[in-house]
């Protein structure tokens, strides 16, 4: 059975929490659906790409078209929350 949007939000966040331990700012316990990664976690473009490689590794196991996520009309989109990836991977899962 396919994990729901709640299920991967919880994964993210776990994931999250360990990507940013390292980071000049301690966002345990701070991030919830509506986090967004580049205003609220200070993420940077090389971030989105070492996100994802995790996403596939550890969240999802296998790959998915990412680039449906991360680009609207052939431009890529300026923020992305926590939820908003969750319900991706969701659909993604299902799919």
């Amino acid at each position: 059975m396919p994990l729901s949007s709640d299920d991967y939000t919880q994964k993210l966040i776990t994931l999250l929490e360990d990507f940013t331990q390292d980071w000049d700012h301690d966002y345990r316990g701070a991030m919830q659906r509506d986090t967004r990664l580049f205003a609220d976690l200070a993420f940077e473009s090389i971030d989105i790409i070492q996100l994802v490689v995790a996403i596939q590794e550890e969240v999802l196991r296998a790959k998915a078209p990412f680039e449906k996520l991360l680009m609207r009309e052939g431009r890529y989109v300026d923020d992305l929350s926590i939820g908003q990836i969750a319900d991706f991977l969701a659909v993604q899962a299902a799919g």
